[in-house]
Parts: structure tokens; sequence; C-alpha cells
């Protein structure tokens, strides 16, 4: 297979900044295109989402917008066993590790009698974005839901594009229906951001809309943003593999593999100090394709977008993926667990030959709602903190005031802010009531 290598060692400082550049951010083209739709149906309510729909696809043949709840009920019922047992599982365990992330307010006394709180309110109504069309991700509709809920989110809105034969995935309604969400909106792309920004006749806008989605998602975030609370923009999904000789190469490829079948745009890249190595992995590659569903996506991901990066060591190794920062990281080491510790820009580590990336995913309960692009290196996973805001309370007593007086009152001098210190000075020339 064709896949771009290259020798770390032998590039310039501008082209290994061209080996890590990439943006989650669409170009100005598509963002141009967004926010015209998103004013479209910010001004036409319904009419102009039905029409998006009809025009873009992700609508229900039906032209309904909502779900009504008996529906979502009734496809809880009818799913297989098995796959709500995953569900029901999966769903624990992301409780379980979204629960500790609840924040706790604090209370700071800088100088006597100047207390400041650091106070922390969930939000009142979020918007949970779940990818559909080419693929349905009932599990992004439970890493978006449960941390609202966590978080004591009163009114969840869930969105999500039908296929192109006009039909949703009945396991994302039931994935739905299990949380007890009961506002599912069949809609998607740009036109569905904009319905949960700004409203419609049948859809209530919202305080936040969080959720991975395409690039046309990415880029009505974009437009909205301002107007309503978004997570991040978000790219394509990725993923870097750090692997030296003690990694089996068979499973190093199906790592590479696991991520490059979201889409043909996936990033995805090998990075090892062992130039036979890499060649093993391709080979395996080329043995597993095959038998894959999605092989085709997965080809043109690793030729269009697929690196391996031949380092001097494993240091060197991990020093690129920290300049990469990539959503997914796996590391297959022999040192692994030390080796993750100095990954320190990544959305979501992997450490060792146990921990593939779809367990992430999927059923560890860590969040899979991830930053792409590069921006791993300042953003972390979809969180509870996310689904609310933090204020800060500030009390103050005549003596704090007092103390803080004379340091008010130079620096409004410095600042030429008169009237920032009349607000002090009033204070203590009124007569007291």
């Amino acid at each position: 297979m064709d896949i771009r290598t290259i020798n770390l060692s032998d590039t310039t400082p501008d082209e290994r900044s061209a080996l890590v550049s990439r943006s989650a951010v669409p170009d100005q083209d598509m963002q141009t295109a967004a926010a015209q739709i998103v004013s479209r149906v910010r001004s036409g309510g319904d009419a102009a989402l039905l029409a998006a729909n009809q025009l873009y696809g992700g609508g229900l043949d039906s032209g309904a917008l909502r779900v009504e709840p008996g529906a979502l009920n009734q496809a809880l019922e009818d799913l297989e066993p098995a796959t709500r047992q995953a569900l029901e599982t999966a769903s624990v365990n992301i409780r379980r590790a979204h629960e500790p992330q609840r924040p706790r307010d604090a209370t700071m006394e800088t100088v006597p009698g100047v207390r400041i709180d650091r106070m922390w309110t969930p939000l009142r109504r979020i918007g949970v974005y779940v990818p559909g069309g080419r693929a349905a991700y009932p599990s992004s509709l439970l890493m978006g839901v449960i941390p609202a809920q966590v978080a004591g989110v009163d009114e969840i809105a869930v969105t999500s594009p039908a296929d192109d034969r006009g039909e949703v995935s009945p396991t994302m309604l039931a994935a739905a229906a299990l949380l007890g969400v009961d506002e599912v909106y069949i809609t998607g792309g740009a036109q569905a951001v904009a319905a949960l920004a700004y409203g419609t006749e049948t859809i209530r806008p919202v305080d936040k809309i969080v959720g991975p989605g395409n690039a046309w998602v990415t880029a009505a975030k974009l437009a909205v943003y301002g107007d309503v609370g978004v997570d991040l923009p978000a790219g394509p999904s990725e993923a870097l593999v750090i692997a030296d000789e003690s990694a089996d190469p068979e499973i190093v490829a199906a790592d590479l593999m696991c991520q490059a079948e979201h889409g043909p745009e996936s990033p995805v890249a090998l990075v090892t100090p062992d130039p036979g190595f890499a060649e093993e992995v391709l080979g395996h590659i080329q043995k597993l394709l095959p038998f894959l569903e999605r092989d085709t996506i997965i080809r043109s991901a690793l030729i269009d977008h697929g690196l391996v990066i031949i380092t001097d060591s494993v240091a060197a190794a991990i020093e690129f993926a920290n300049e990469y920062a990539p959503e997914h990281l796996t590391i297959h080491t022999e040192d692994a667990e030390n080796h993750a510790l100095q990954a320190t820009a990544a959305g979501s580590v992997f450490v060792g030959h146990w921990a593939p990336e779809s367990a992430g995913d999927y059923a560890t309960g860590a969040n899979h709602v991830l930053p792409t692009g590069g921006l791993a290196a300042a953003y972390g996973p979809l969180s509870v903190e996310d689904c609310g805001s933090w204020r800060q309370v500030q009390t103050l007593t005549e003596a704090g005031l007092a103390t803080l007086r004379p340091t008010i009152g130079a620096l409004a001098d410095a600042e030429r802010l008169t009237a920032h210190k009349l607000a002090v000075e009033i204070r203590f020339e009124r007569e007291r009531p």
C-alpha cells in the first residue's frame, strides 16, 4: 500500500511543521455556505428547516421533525437483547466515569474581609448533535447525553439526521429511550445546528450545542458561536500510533484501520523507530483490508491522509506526538505506561496491547467526543464541566475594601479610570446609613 513514509530526522523545521499542521476548521467557502443555511433557518423556522432537510438530506420521508416518545419506547422494546445489553453496559460505564467530574464550588479569602466564591451551575438546556446519515452512532448519543444528565441539566434535545433512504437508526432511538430522553428531532447538518441555536416552531433553542459531526456541522457551530455555546470545532476522526519492536504488527495494523474507517478524510499515522516493523504493519493492513466492510473508505484514508513516520527513538516519537496533538493516541511500546505519562497533548490515550481505541469509543466509559485537528494541545474530551458554567461571587466588608483601597486607587489613576476610583472613595466619604 502506497502510504507516505517520512524519516523525521531528514525533515527541515518547515517540513516537520507541515506534517503536524492540520485544522478542524472547514474552508471559507463551506463556512459561508453553512452560514447561509443557518440564516435561512433562523428566519424561516420549521419551513426553512424542512426545506433544508429536503435539499441536503437528513430528514424523514414523512416530513416530521420530532420522534414521538411512544416511538422511542417502542424502539427500545424491539431492540435485540444483545444490543440492548451493550447499550446498558456502556451507559453504566460512561455514567460511572463521569460522576467524579462534577465540579465543586470553592471559597477563598484573599485578604481579611474579601471573600471570593467560585460557583458552578448546570446549564438549563443542551442540544446534543448525534451523527447519522452514512452511519448511525448511538454511542455518540450516550457520550453527549450522559455528561449533561450527570451535570444536572434539566432539558436535553437530541438531533440526528436520517439516512439517504429517509430512515433513522432504531438503535439510536432506543438509546434515547434508555436514557429517558424524549426530545429527539430528525434533522442534520448545518440546519440542525441552526434549529438548536435559534429555535423553530417545533424546536426550542438551547444554551449550548455539543457532539461530533461532519464539516457542515462544524461550520455551522462556528456560525452560531457567540449566540449560543458550542463545545469545540471537530474535524475528521484521527489516530496516531507509537510502536516499537516489542509491539504486535498485526494489532498495530488493526488499530490504525480502526479510526481510518470513520471516513476517507481521517488522518492516521504510525510513528516508530523501526522501519522494518513499519513494513510489517503495512503488510498486515493489506491482508486484513479485504475482510472489512468499509475497506474502500479505509484504503482512501490511508492513501490520502496516512503517514508512516520513522524516528530515531521512542522519545523522538513521543516528542512528535506531542507536536501533532492527535485525537486518539495509542502507545505500543515496551514501557508503554511510562511513555503514556510523557504524552501531554492528546484527546484520549490508549496504553498497551490490551487497549484498542474501539474500547474507548464504546465501552470503557471515557468520553469519545474529542478534540481533533491539533486542538488536543489546548482542549480535552467532552466532560460534565462542559455542561455548566462558572461564576465568581465577591463579597467585601468595609474593612476588606479599606485594605484594598490604596491598590484600587493607584491602579485606577495609572489607567486614568477615575470612575473606578470614585466607586471606592464615595463609599468612605458618604455618611454611613
